[in-house]
């Protein structure tokens, strides 16, 4: 037995006794001297054990309750601690990294702060303030809620870090029941409040070891930036743009602190956006939400040049300008990922069945900015796609079609009308989906945003004062700021989904349908008039999924597990990436102020031997680390933005000449 745990036994003893042993002045002083060291002594002892828990690898998980017996043992500390099972969340870690190879090896590689460094030798230093505004689920988000049921989440991260796939496997239904929002509002539902997480670490990395922005920041740090000069300005990415502001004061937060930055810097800011945040981003500004919400009289207030004076460069990285979401909305397949990093995708796709990823997604104002916009006027028809190619057997403009032998016989005696088996361009495919979500979910899309092409000047100038179109590029205008420059930033050649093979199985039960009237506006001009579905279309539909077990790999184009494949960045096609920055931007309908737009594709060359594919990927997610993507940011931040030049890869100006603009 240790000295120590004779000690507090001896210790122990003596207060438990009726008079204590020592009656005289001298053993008091010994009792009294013998109570630091004993302090002293655990207190070095529980500093260790807390050293060692947090260098603790998931497999030593389950050895946490037996070691934790012995110590109690040890210091004779008397408290139950209830039998414990641990194998499971042993076992999903197991999982949860083979699905990610070598995630934990991904933090480091070599290449940290060597951009920067080259910058640093070359005598450029930070010029412009800049502002990074993370994609969709980049950014962590926790619990703030009080409520007896939550109470154990509070201040934990339900979205990112370890404690989200804890929660996932002890948690559930709580879990689902906190990130799921209010049908009807949209906002938080009743005794539960989730936020965004705040700071820089926000969205720095996903979780341990797979990093996000931290290695442009990393790089921006070696130039001399740091939280004076630099911001990451962190959303819920599940909140609709309006509802942003409404809840969360978003655009007012970050107006403020650009204009904090101008204030005291006397320089314009940079703002460097990623994947969705290239829309919420513009909806302040530009094109998008903070763009035009920034200038509107009724909104942001601060007038038509406040972009002109605030905003010294705007670069959009791997923006879903044109599309991205549909198939989560439609069957809950993570094949659509939403640009979903590849450890947001395994907790979704692990855990929860195709129904719930739907419902989740359906709850999720937010991801719908990146709906199909522009028709067949941009995505083709029954009989072309502006990304055709040649000798085509089907074109991409038929976005949803189905194998007449993937659809059972009986899916044709059951109520043959609800449930249609032609082909459908990507008009037709935006109703059909429409209409197999729930009527909360219509209601919000036809009140928060707008996917149809603009063409009337007047009507695009109306536009500006009307929030729903702010996240369209095709039905608003940049804003009149000719000293502001846009640079396009995105990878190519990686296969991305582009079109879809869908299935149809037996009609099913849609528990998610049961809401009152299911209601489908037919007229997106008209905010009142929703067609009635009859009560058989409302509670049963015919299963429906991604045609998973068709595969051809010599047919064009190239059909992978009844996913069509295109060009692009293996999540944003490439119509999405860079049409409107070739093509439609260039025309002045959509670029009164005539700003400069530069194009810059950097060719997907990925390391073998490296897991996220080193300096030369341009994978959607894995570009942030990427060399090419952190040369850009730093030079234009650090004012040698002009020797960013247009640099293409792809045919992207050949499939976008053929887009229907006019």
């Amino acid at each position: 037995m240790s000295t120590l745990s004779q000690r507090i036994r001896t210790w122990s003893s003596h207060s438990e006794a009726a008079k204590p042993p020592f009656e005289s002045d001298a053993g008091k002083e010994q009792e009294l001297q013998l109570m630091p060291d004993v302090q002293l002594e655990a207190t070095q002892q529980a500093k260790l054990f807390d050293a060692q828990i947090h260098k603790m690898k998931p497999s030593d998980l389950q050895d946490i309750h037996s070691n934790l017996l012995l110590i109690m043992e040890e210091y004779d500390i008397s408290l139950r601690i209830p039998d414990i099972d641990l194998s499971r969340v042993e076992l999903e870690w197991r999982r949860f990294r083979n699905n990610i190879p070598e995630v934990w090896k991904l933090n480091n590689d070599g290449r940290e702060f060597q951009v920067g460094e080259a910058m640093k030798a070359r005598g450029l230093t930070a010029h412009y303030p800049i502002v990074l505004v993370p994609g969709i689920v980049s950014t962590g988000l926790e619990s703030w809620s009080t409520s007896p049921e939550y109470r154990a989440f509070f201040r934990e991260k339900l979205w990112g870090g370890f404690n989200m796939v804890s929660q996932v496997i002890f948690n559930r239904e709580k879990w689902i029941s906190a990130m799921m929002l209010d049908p009807v509002t949209g906002l938080d539902p009743p005794g539960i409040k989730i936020r965004a997480a705040e700071g820089i670490g926000a969205a720095s990395s996903f979780m341990t070891g797979y990093w996000l922005w931290s290695k442009i920041v990393e790089n921006l740090a070696v130039v001399n930036y740091d939280t004076n000069n630099l911001h990451l300005a962190p959303y819920d990415w599940r909140l609709s743009m309006w509802n942003l502001e409404e809840r969360d004061g978003y655009f007012s937060k970050l107006k403020a602190t650009i204009e904090g930055f101008k204030e005291r810097q006397g320089k314009k800011t940079v703002i460097a956006a990623h994947s969705m945040g290239s829309t919420v981003c513009p909806s302040f500004f530009c094109r998008c939400t903070f763009f035009k919400w920034v200038e509107s009289p009724e909104h942001g207030g601060g007038g038509s040049d406040w972009v002109e004076n605030h905003i010294e460069s705007y670069i959009t990285i791997a923006g879903t300008h044109l599309a991205k979401a549909m198939a989560a909305f439609l069957s809950g397949e993570m094949k659509d990922t939403v640009q979903m990093n590849p450890a947001g995708a395994y907790v979704l796709e692990r855990f929860f069945s195709r129904k719930e990823r739907q419902k989740l997604f359906c709850s999720w104002a937010g991801s719908a900015s990146m709906w199909i916009k522009g028709g067949t006027d941009v995505w083709g028809d029954a009989n072309w796609a502006p990304d055709d190619e040649p000798g085509s057997s089907h074109t991409h403009g038929e976005l949803i079609a189905f194998r007449q032998g993937a659809v059972p016989p009986s899916a044709h005696d059951i109520t043959p009308s609800v449930e249609p088996t032609k082909n459908m361009t990507a008009d037709d495919a935006s109703t059909w989906i429409l209409e197999r979500t729930p009527s909360t979910f219509q209601k919000m899309i036809w009140t928060n945003y707008s996917f149809g092409i603009e063409r009337n000047e007047k009507v695009l100038k109306k536009n500006a004062l009307d929030p729903r179109k702010w996240s369209n590029p095709l039905e608003v205008q940049l804003p009149n700021a000719p000293s502001m420059k846009i640079i396009c930033v995105y990878g190519h050649g990686k296969e991305t989904e582009r079109s879809y093979w869908y299935a149809h199985g037996p009609h099913e039960y849609e528990e998610s349908f049961v809401e009152g009237e299911h209601s489908t506006r037919t007229d997106p001009t008209d905010k009142c008039n929703y067609t009635q579905h009859p009560p058989l279309d409302r509670l049963f539909s015919m299963g429906k999924w991604i045609d998973a077990d068709y595969t051809h790999e010599t047919a064009t184009p190239k059909v992978r597990n009844g996913v069509k494949m295109g060009e692009g960045d293996g999540t944003v096609n490439l119509l999405s990436l860079g049409g409107m920055c070739v093509e439609g931007w260039k025309r002045s309908r959509w670029n009164p102020g005539g700003i400069k737009v530069t194009t810059v594709e950097l060719p997907h060359q990925p390391a073998p031997n490296i897991p996220r594919g080193g300096a030369n990927t341009s994978d959607h997610v894995d570009i942030l680390g990427s060399t090419g993507l952190n040369e850009i940011i730093l030079k234009v931040a650090t004012g040698a933005g002009h020797e960013v030049e247009d640099r293409f890869v792809s045919r992207i100006r050949e499939f976008a000449r053929r887009v229907r603009w006019d």
